[in-house]
């Protein structure tokens, strides 16, 4: 696998674990006084753990 997939697959993985633990502990998340919704996150998650799944199968489909 290339770095650049293994990356992008870490990074994509971070967001996610961030935006479950955001979920589970209940983390309240505010930008320039604007309270971000918890839906948010639920988004945020399904994004980036598809796109880390899809990006790891690609990378290791190729070999």
């Amino acid at each position: 696998m290339k770095p650049f997939a293994t990356l992008a697959i870490a990074i994509f993985i971070l967001i996610a674990v961030v935006h479950l633990l955001r979920l589970v502990y209940g983390w309240e998340a505010t930008v320039n006084n604007l309270v971000i919704p918890m839906w948010v996150s639920v988004v945020g998650l399904l994004i980036a753990g598809t796109l880390a799944y899809f990006l790891w199968r690609e990378a290791y489909k190729s070999k």
